[in-house]
């Protein structure tokens, strides 16, 4: 009986050792990347030629306005490594919204206009880190339209046309 008895034992604690196993592999993870989305944000290249992406980890969100406000703000922030800043030091988000087109509105500050370097590179260099910022990170945003103070601006420093929104430029990037 207690060789039986004994049997019985070891078969018991091998199943509760292969239910705790099992409970344990399929509970979900619990780690810092549930609470973290890696994005990339997009910087210039020490000579001011090209988009170098820079990644980030950003406090995550499902929400896509929320998401690009959170990216906008990084960005604004500046680089950590190595690269250019795109956007001038001041510059403060004022709102961002998505459309149900696809369409984000990207209303900035004064400064992005005041402070800005200019010269035509810097410029396309500017608008093309918070295009592709955005709509590389945001599978919901097709377009960009960027306000200045709540209103529509020709330009940031007199050359490139403001009017329209614009797509990601791919070909700025190495």
């Amino acid at each position: 009986m207690s060789r039986k008895f004994h049997i019985l034992n070891v078969v018991l604690a091998v199943i509760a050792v292969a239910a705790v196993c099992m409970f344990v592999w399929a509970m979900p993870e619990k780690s810092h990347s549930s609470d973290q989305s890696v994005v990339h944000l997009y910087f210039a290249d020490r000579e001011n030629r090209f988009l170098i992406a820079e990644d980030r980890d950003v406090l995550h969100s499902d929400e896509p306005a929320e998401l690009g406000r959170i990216i906008i703000k990084e960005l604004i922030a500046g680089p950590r490594e190595g690269l250019m800043q795109t956007i001038p030091a001041g510059t403060n988000l004022r709102a961002f919204y998505i459309t149900q087109d696809g369409t984000a509105y990207v209303d900035l500050t004064k400064e992005i206009t005041e402070e800005h370097p200019g010269g035509v590179k810097s410029e396309i260099l500017t608008i093309y880190s918070l295009i592709n910022t955005l709509i590389l990170n945001i599978p919901e945003i097709n377009a960009v339209k960027i306000l200045i103070n709540g209103d529509e601006s020709l330009t940031l420093s007199g050359h490139i046309d403001l009017r329209f929104p614009f797509k990601a430029n791919m070909l700025l990037i190495r």
